[in-house]
């Protein structure tokens, strides 16, 4: 399994459990289904984009698709910390998932750092070849 493959599933199994909070968080109604929303946009999009980031068009594209993973994943951060904060629900019911959203930040932060890095370093290879050296 790649790093990316482990992402993928990573954030599909969170997507998955921020779904049935979600669900658990409308029943309650009120501020609880509103602040869901909101939860249920960002924690559902990390997984999205580190998804269509497999298909980027370059590493520039794919950079942007996971930095743009990595923002919902924080953004996702903040809807936890707030329905906890309010009292809209006790914390160890989300004790997990912000773990887990810890964690996929982390990755992210990783995967980001390196494709930057990447983009930073000019290609030896393609430094040192002649032109029409591959036709030769």
């Amino acid at each position: 399994m790649t790093d990316n493959q482990g992402i993928q599933e990573r954030t599909l199994t969170f997507a998955v459990r921020i779904v049935k909070l979600c669900r658990f968080l409308d029943e309650k109604g009120g501020v609880e289904k509103i602040l869901s929303s909101q939860l249920i946009r960002s924690g559902t999009s990390i997984g999205a984009n580190v998804r269509e980031a497999q298909s980027a068009q370059s590493d520039k594209d794919f950079l942007h698709k996971m930095e743009i993973s990595l923002k919902e994943a924080r953004e996702t951060e903040y809807w936890l910390i707030l329905l906890i904060e309010s009292g809209a629900i006790h914390q160890e019911k989300v004790k997990f998932l912000r773990q887990e959203n810890d964690i996929i930040i982390r990755i992210l932060v990783t995967i980001t750092k390196k494709i930057k890095e990447k983009l930073r370093t000019p290609n030896t290879e393609l430094l040192n070849r002649t032109p029409n050296s591959e036709l030769l």
